[in-house]
């Protein structure tokens, strides 16, 4: 999620065309596949090109839809790479009371156990085996990766803008180091 424009949240990616008439695979990042058209239009990133995803299916690793403006192969592998975004605003707020979106996480202080600032989360990256929060260090002005679970970081708190993180040691002694 770094690097997206501000109050953007990116629910999916063009991985390539699909077929010869203009169709588009996505790689989608909602909890089920179809949810991505759930939001009405998506802004596509880089450009702002504004797509509505139309005969939307379901495929292995994402949907299948088409695009306005999109009639061949050609101008659908020309999107290839391309992230759909919507704004934090359209999605509204979790169902549940203890629940967030990872683009909540981003900005909030990260803490240890005794309140103590460590720094600030900047992105959450989802590599497959679990998310991870990329925490930007104060003192030491470097990033550290933090396996977002229960176990190493035991408290979010999105409204009081914070959450608590244990780091390891190795962590712990990068934070200690000057920039």
């Amino acid at each position: 999620m770094a690097g997206q424009a501000e109050g953007l949240v990116v629910l999916g990616a063009i991985a390539g065309a699909h077929g010869v008439r203009g169709e588009v695979k996505v790689k989608t990042f909602t909890e089920t596949p179809e949810a991505i058209a759930a939001y009405g239009p998506l802004t596509g990133d880089p450009g702002g090109r504004v797509f509505r995803l139309k005969g939307l299916r379901t495929v292995k690793d994402g949907v299948v839809a088409r695009l306005d403006g999109v009639e061949d192969r050609d101008a659908a592998e020309a999107l290839k790479g391309t992230r759909l975004c919507v704004s934090r605003a359209a999605m509204g707020d979790p169902d549940e009371e203890d629940s967030f979106f990872h683009v909540d996480l981003i900005g909030l202080a990260a803490e240890d156990e005794t309140g103590r600032k460590l720094g600030t989360v900047t992105a959450v990256h989802a590599f497959g085996a679990g998310d991870m929060l990329d925490v930007r260090l104060d003192e030491a002005g470097k990033s550290v990766l933090v396996p977002f679970r229960r176990e190493t970081v035991p408290v979010v708190d999105v409204k009081g803008g914070r959450i608590v993180v244990r780091l390891d040691e190795e962590d712990e002694e990068a934070e200690g180091e000057t920039a």
